[in-house]
């Protein structure tokens, strides 16, 4: 089958004759990442795009698909809400950033950021499955996925519609936050896609004198979590106002971040 050839998980899959996965034949996307929280308001959409630069700095060829539909950020995170979306003959065709990553996001096609998509689901849904068919992705060694929060209607369509090769899970040192990321990660074992690994954001904060790591919240050891769930930490990124501008010059420049996240990046590559 032509979709079987074009596919991601080509060899892989253990369910092709029920499989719903449309795969575009001009597009060579070696490898789909998608990264998932379970909830809004941990930093998804801020690791997605951290993850896309940290491949794209090691040379690799980066896109970003924005599945948040109802809530986009990845435009402005990567600086290219200004642009707009332009369709040929090959399909729709993805913003370029200035790192040179491939972005398309629902905002890119709207006049307005600021209008509200009031779409019910199986609309929203249909929209997550044109950006991976009817998008001209063209050759990338890594497609990052940035998955809407929840597991409902629209996460379900995501991973039974697009080909995911591994789930990177973000989460806050909070119980009620591990508790609704274990509902994803149970979600993902369900949907039989592999979980590459944890990453915690907001872990810590650093003392600006004495450097040492101070825990902002009460929660449940974060290694227990790990052992209890089956999964390898991928990196803790610190509640910092370089993060926190994600969106400025400068942000990428932080030692830390760079440093951290380029770590988890080879972390991922050597598990997919």
């Amino acid at each position: 089958m032509s979709n079987c050839e074009t596919c991601p998980t080509k060899n892989k899959c253990d369910s092709r004759e029920n499989c719903l996965i449309e795969n575009n034949p001009l597009n060579n996307v070696h490898r789909v990442i998608a990264v998932m929280s379970g909830k809004g308001g941990v930093g998804k959409s801020t690791i997605s795009v951290l993850l896309a630069k940290a491949f794209r700095a090691k040379g690799l060829q980066v896109g970003i698909l924005d599945a948040d539909i109802t809530g986009p950020s990845i435009p402005r995170l990567l600086k290219v809400k200004d642009k707009k979306v332009e369709n040929n003959a090959m399909g729709l065709l993805p913003v370029l950033s200035e790192e040179g990553i491939q972005v398309m996001s629902l905002n890119l096609l709207m006049p307005d950021e600021e209008q509200p998509v009031i779409w019910r689901g199986p609309i929203i849904s249909g929209a997550v499955k044109q950006f991976w068919k009817d998008v001209y992705w063209g050759d990338l060694d890594y497609l990052i996925l940035d998955m809407p929060p929840g597991t409902g209607d629209v996460a379900l369509t995501a991973m039974q519609s697009i080909p995911i090769n591994g789930m990177v899970m973000v989460t806050t040192p909070q119980d009620m936050v591990s508790m609704i990321v274990a509902k994803a990660i149970n979600m993902a074992k369900t949907m039989k896609i592999p979980i590459l690994g944890i990453i915690e954001n907001m872990s810590y904060l650093t003392c600006p004198t004495c450097g040492e790591r101070i825990k902002v919240f009460e929660d449940e050891d974060l290694s227990a979590f790990l052992a209890r769930m089956d999964l390898k930490l991928l990196a803790e990124l610190p509640m910092c106002r370089e993060i926190a501008a994600l969106a400025g010059e400068k942000a990428w420049d932080h030692p830390l971040v760079l440093k951290t996240m380029q770590e988890a990046a080879e972390k991922i590559m050597s598990s997919v």
